[in-house]
Formats: structure tokens, C-alpha cells, sequence
């Protein structure tokens, strides 16, 4: 991607105000493809709509951001033939802790806010947590952080959390769902100097 992008995610779940519809999402990832990996962003999805995600837009990976335990992940992938990124809700130390029983089954773990009991989507909100918790995390494979990341805020989450991967959204927003050009920009220059990925 011109920006440096190294993924690309499209959010299928109709609660969230960044849905899209699926085959809007294959559109948009076509000039993509190759140069920025396509990751599906669902919510415990059935075999059905996984099975759609597949065929119609051929994921490099599934992000799986729902209550999927290790089995269906593993499920997940096999029928999809995708990675996954499995995100996990963190507002302390034994969030962190349960992201061991993926390891070996995520080719990717996200470390995200854990939202409040009355929200309506298990994430994008916009909340960051206390990044500490993840210093000195070892895990098999690379993974990212989450959670209120921003152009401004983004360099010392990484420096706290020693992320290599960093993943925004409604950081880049000017309002829910609509993505400024100008932010985007800005975050992709905060973190490109560090050499870590987004």
C-alpha cells in the first residue's frame, strides 16, 4: 500500500458502524491484493458465513473477535484455509494470560480493550487499556495491539507494550465509520520510523 499498510481489514458484523457489505469488501481489496494482506473482521461467525467470506472474498486471514475458544478457531481456519487472528479483550493480567491456549492455533493474537458490559460490539470503541500488561509478553507468533491507538498516542503504546503490530481504526476516524484520509496518513507516519507493522 502507498502508505505502508501491511494489512487490510474489512469488518463484517452488522452491529458495528464499519460494517460492509461482502462483496464491497472484495472490490476494495482486489487492487490490494499482494501488496497488503486482506483480513476478514467478524464476530463468531457460522460455518455459513464463514463458508461466503471464502468464496467471495478469499481472506489471507480471519480475525475472529468474538467468544471463539481454541476448537472453532482451529475450525475456523481449516475450513477456510485462512489464518487467524484471534482478539482478546484485556482489562488485566488473566486476559492476557488466556492468550496462551491460542498459540498454536492463531497465526495472529490482538490484544484489545475488553469493552464495558453494556456495549453493543465486542470492540472498536476507541478505549485503550493499560499497555503495560503486555511488556515482556512471548508468544509464538508476532501480534498486535489494539484498543485506542492513534497518530498521537501510538509511539508510546508501542514503546509500553513492545508491540510489533499495531491495528487502528477509530483512531482514524472523524466520526463512527468514516475514515479521514489526513489521520490515516499521520498514523501510518508516526509508526513507520519504528519499523513495526500495521
Amino acid at each position: 500500500m502507498s502508505g505502508g499498510a501491511a494489512y487490510l481489514g474489512f469488518m463484517l458484523f452488522p452491529a458495528s458502524p464499519r460494517n460492509i457489505d461482502l462483496e464491497d469488501a472484495a472490490h476494495l481489496a482486489a487492487p490490494a491484493r499482494g501488496r497488503a494482506r486482506i483480513v476478514a473482521v467478524t464476530v463468531d461467525p457460522d460455518d455459513e458465513l464463514v463458508d461466503r467470506i471464502t468464496r467471495v472474498l478469499a481472506p489471507d486471514l480471519i480475525q475472529l473477535h468474538g467468544a471463539e475458544p481454541p476448537a472453532r478457531a482451529r475450525e475456523v481456519a481449516q475450513r477456510s484455509g485462512a489464518g487467524i487472528i484471534k482478539a482478546v479483550g484485556v482489562a488485566g493480567a488473566d486476559d492476557i494470560a488466556a492468550a496462551y491456549a491460542y498459540d498454536t492455533v492463531a497465526e495472529h493474537m490482538m490484544f484489545d480493550a475488553r469493552p464495558p458490559a453494556q456495549a453493543d460490539r465486542p470492540g472498536g470503541l476507541g478505549q485503550a487499556f493499560d499497555w503495560s500488561l503486555l511488556a515482556g509478553l512471548r508468544l509464538a507468533r508476532p501480534w498486535f495491539l489494539a484498543g485506542g491507538l492513534n497518530p498521537w498516542n501510538v509511539a508510546e503504546a508501542v514503546g509500553v507494550s513492545g508491540a510489533r503490530l499495531v491495528d487502528v481504526s477509530s483512531g482514524v476516524e472523524r466520526g463512527a465509520g468514516l475514515k479521514d484520509p489526513a489521520l490515516i496518513s499521520a498514523f501510518l507516519s508516526a509508526v513507520a520510523h519504528d519499523g513495526y507493522q500495521r
